[in-house]
């Protein structure tokens, strides 16, 4: 398999070393500070609500790692033999290229189109070169490299300028263009991006995959970058593109994608030059029950993926052909608000595409590849629980649970950084922290569009659309997607919260205190005989009973309901630990049933803690006592005898 190219932006040494030290750091710090608790059976819920989840997710991204080995050292490697006997036999009779370039700095556009010349007259097919352009000083630069190489015979040069409102105009015009010429049969049409430079051999090692397999509709190809920015930016790109590597890698084994990259992909031109795919290019829309119909703005790359895949073709990605990116964010020096920006748009994209995908339904893709788009919608939601659930056990049980959650993170994390690494290549630190980022705040951002996905914008082109022109109707849709974003939100909020048991629905007893407290104000101690009976008997094995805060009374009656033959199931009674405590007003009988702190039976007051607890003994049981100020109430006999008179 080739090696990407040299000049590919990585981050630099010195900042390797220092997220190292950053990440040690946190580590001891992580270790020294985790809670003893935290593998208690108490925390089984902070674990299942993030371990099973988390082994859920991390167990179908290893299935994707594993799809992706397979289909690079097992499946690639015939087809890559394949294709390069094909290539020897036959090329395409015509080669069509659209180069699409909007505002492009020179200096890039010059290596563009040197590159591009080079590689088409290397491959030697005759080739008309679309370049679709906004600028007269396109012109110049093509002019210049078409100097250079002696303007190649069998490379004919067509400029179209662009009318500015999007490149999916833009791509349309170049297309119909194409279809006035006729393409031969086996013509083929490679579609790239004014930014991205070729590197040598990727013309002729990756379209022969076309004259080796009829079915194949479509092809892209792995990437690289060459970025402009600090190093968290070059490594923000690097590890998108092993992330890509590894899904596309999976998704080729079911001979489909979940996207024709944009950047550079190839297609048979006799399906390009379709009237019904040049208008799903130019025209995409989506009916929604909400929004009502709207255009696409961006996305063109998934509009032609949804033709092929609805047309049942096969698509493939080339993971040992490289073409390089000259990556910029929109403001370099905004990181977070800039790649926001880009992620809200490809979002936005597969968002705007997945639902008709997925209604398609496995047959025209494949179970795999139609699970996988499911998921998409799934992750964007489960990606949420983790932090959710660790900040709500941080706030309501234990703030040192904040140091599992880390070294959590540090941990998952820091296996699919490895993971991605023994498929990319290459290693870097960077990408355990930015791996995080790309995922909790990637699917805040998903969510985000899901209910706003009409509204859409092109930082390059500075253009937005997808909103009512009316302020009134666009400002009632923005307050209903809130509105929505909210609720869908709070649900899932809710349903953690209860599952967790950070927050538990009030009982029998809490109702009761309540009311009686609200009616009556009455300041006795509330008789919880019955209720505590009952809850200790009926709970599952190992269960614990746990009291509200506040004074309660136990009399003989609970005695008596205890021996009555049930089964004691609770392993333990807790108060409530902080202030207001709770309080249990026990009688004289009771209290002969209780261990104190010290071991003897209670006379007077004892104070139950979880380093000194108190217990209940019942034939042969003994339940601790933790979080419990038990008071002895005097004997009204005794009482009655000490204050007679003579």
């Amino acid at each position: 398999m080739s090696k990407p190219p040299l000049d590919r932006s990585v981050a630099s040494r010195v900042t390797e070393l220092t997220v190292l030290v950053l990440i040690l750091a946190m580590l001891v710090v992580v270790i020294v500070e985790l809670p003893r608790e935290v593998f208690d059976a108490e925390s089984k819920s902070f674990f299942f609500a993030i371990g099973a989840v988390g082994a859920w997710r991390y167990s179908w991204w290893l299935v994707q790692a594993l799809r992706s080995a397979w289909y690079n050292r097992r499946l690639f490697p015939r087809l890559r033999a394949e294709a390069d006997a094909a290539a020897e036999v036959s090329r395409p009779p015509e080669l069509y290229v659209l180069c699409t370039s909007f505002r492009i700095d020179p200096e890039v556009n010059f290596r563009v189109y040197d590159a591009l010349v080079r590689e088409l007259v290397d491959y030697g097919v005759p080739t008309t070169l679309f370049a679709s352009i906004s600028d007269r000083t396109d012109v110049d630069v093509i002019t210049h490299v078409m100097d250079d190489h002696g303007w190649p015979g069998n490379v004919e040069v067509r400029y179209m300028f662009q009318k500015g409102d999007g490149k999916r105009s833009a791509m349309a015009e170049v297309l119909r263009a194409i279809s006035r010429r006729l393409p031969a049969p086996g013509a083929l049409l490679v579609s790239m991006d004014g930014d991205i430079r070729l590197e040598p051999g990727t013309l002729e090692r990756s379209l022969s995959f076309f004259q080796a397999d009829p079915d194949l509709g479509a092809l892209t190809t792995n990437n690289s970058a060459i970025v402009t920015g600090g190093d968290a930016t070059r490594e923000w790109y690097d590890l998108r593109y092993a992330q890509r590597h590894l899904v596309m890698s999976s998704l080729s084994v079911s001979n489909r994608l979940l996207v024709l990259t944009g950047r550079y992909s190839a297609f048979r031109a006799d399906l390009a030059v379709q009237p019904d795919f040049i208008d799903l290019v130019e025209n995409d829309q989506v009916e929604h029950w909400r929004f009502g119909r709207f255009k696409f703005l961006s996305g063109d790359d998934k509009s032609t993926w949804f033709w092929l895949l609805k047309n049942g073709w096969r698509m493939r990605y080339i993971p040992d052909v490289y073409v390089s990116g000259f990556e910029e964010l929109p403001d370099r020096r905004r990181f977070f608000a800039s790649t926001t920006d880009l992620m809200r748009r490809w979002y936005g994209n597969m968002l705007r595409t997945s639902n008709r995908a997925i209604a398609l339904g496995p047959r025209p893709m494949g179970m795999f590849a139609w699970w996988s788009l499911v998921d998409q919608r799934l992750s964007m939601w489960t990606t949420l629980i983790g932090p959710t659930v660790a900040i709500l056990v941080t706030l309501f049980v234990r703030p040192s649970f904040i140091f599992a959650y880390l070294l959590w993170i540090l941990f998952t994390r820091g296996i699919a950084t490895l993971i991605l690494a023994w498929q990319r290549g290459r290693y870097s630190l960077l990408w355990i922290p930015l791996i995080y980022y790309n995922q909790v705040w990637g699917a805040i951002l998903k969510t985000y569009v899901s209910f706003r996905f009409n509204r859409q914008k092109w930082s390059r082109q500075g253009i937005s659309a997808g909103e009512p022109g009316d302020p009134v109707a666009a400002r009632r849709q923005r307050h209903m997607g809130h509105l929505l974003h909210g609720f869908a939100y709070g649900v899932l909020l809710c349903v953690l919260i209860l599952t967790t048991g950070v927050l538990a629905p009030p009982d029998r007893m809490s109702l009761s205190i309540a009311r009686d407290t609200g009616v009556t104000g009455s300041e006795t101690p509330e008789n919880v005989n019955r209720w505590l009976s009952q809850v200790i008997t009926t709970l599952p094995d190992g269960g614990t009973v746990q009291l509200p805060a506040g004074s309660f009374r136990v009399n003989e009656a609970l005695l008596d309901a205890l021996e009555n033959g049930e089964t004691i199931r609770a392993e333990r009674i807790d108060g409530a630990d902080g202030m207001p405590s709770t309080t249990l007003a026990l009688t004289p009988a009771v209290a002969a049933h209780i261990e104190g702190p010290d071991g003897e039976a209670i006379e007077d007051t004892a104070s139950c803690t979880p380093e000194t607890n108190c217990a209940l003994t019942l034939d042969q049981r003994r339940l601790p006592l933790v979080n419990v100020r038990l008071e002895v109430e005097a004997d009204p006999i005794m009482e009655a005898v000490a204050t007679a008179g003579p």
